[in-house]
């Protein structure tokens, strides 16, 4: 495992080079490089012939961070993005991939720096625009439920929760975050947004979205919104976890596509 140091934080990443194409993998909020195996959701498992680039954001699994708000909005995690990829990609054009958060931090990297980007396959949008304002106060209430009544308390709170059909089979998994940071980590997703509708449609590079259904926190309205603005996008829905074992499939077609 390799550790990079950004400002506030030494974030952990492994670095798998069988030549080819560069990938850079990125995760969901209170996820991780090894939560989002265990969800199904790492693409990048049987990619060959790539030079694939994963690693844990700040405050997220292996990666350390500070409990300040700021650090955790996904603009400063683009920042952290670009400088992994000015490290291991230097001036080449890399394929992102990543679901939620990733989307997030993938889209503002992209918005700031178009021509570091060969291809982009983002996964579960997260709420965004219109419906982000409901989600940041889930956010902040979360934050203050930690603070004032425990991780358990948070952890029992939403342990009824319905899960999307998607995801139906998957074994119960917990933030891969350290608990005292995990109000930080909201806050912080509670000040952050998708970037605007018009600066999205600046990326030209080619995008394939991947959503899936019946879940309120990756709606598919964003999924379709962001299938509007981008000009090469397309866009699938996954019903089953049958359609969710389909998209690493989804990724190996966008690498080889855009290399």
């Amino acid at each position: 495992m390799n550790t990079f140091r950004v400002p506030g934080a030494r974030l952990a990443a492994e670095f798998s080079d069988e030549g080819g194409h560069p990938v850079v993998q990125l995760h969901g909020l209170t996820s991780s490089r090894a939560r989002d195996r265990v969800l199904d959701l790492d693409l990048g498992r049987g990619l060959s012939g790539t030079r694939l680039l994963r690693y844990d954001a700040r405050g997220h699994g292996s990666s350390t961070g500070r409990a300040v708000p700021g650090d955790y909005r996904w603009s400063v995690l683009a920042d952290d993005l670009l400088r992994l990829l000015d490290a291991w990609f230097p001036g080449e054009r890399v394929h992102g991939v990543g679901p939620s958060m990733g989307t997030g931090t993938l889209l503002h990297a992209a918005v700031r720096e178009p021509d570091r980007f060969s291809g982009l396959t983002l996964m579960v949008p997260p709420t965004a625009w219109d419906t982000r304002p409901a989600k940041a106060a889930e956010y902040r209430a979360a934050a203050d439920l930690i603070e004032e009544r425990g991780i358990d308390e948070f952890l029992s709170a939403g342990a009824d929760a319905v899960p999307p059909p998607a995801t139906v089979g998957h074994p119960a998994t917990v933030p891969d975050v350290p608990s005292a940071l995990l109000p930080s980590l909201f806050r912080g997703a509670a000040e952050s947004d998708l970037p605007a509708p018009g600066e999205v449609a600046r990326i030209a590079v080619p995008v394939s979205i991947l959503a899936w259904a019946d879940d309120p926190a990756h709606p598919e309205s964003t999924a379709e919104a962001l299938s509007r603005s981008l000009p090469r996008a397309t866009m699938s829905v996954a019903r089953s976890p049958r359609d969710v074992s389909r998209w690493p499939r989804v990724l190996r077609s966008d690498v080889a596509g855009g290399a």
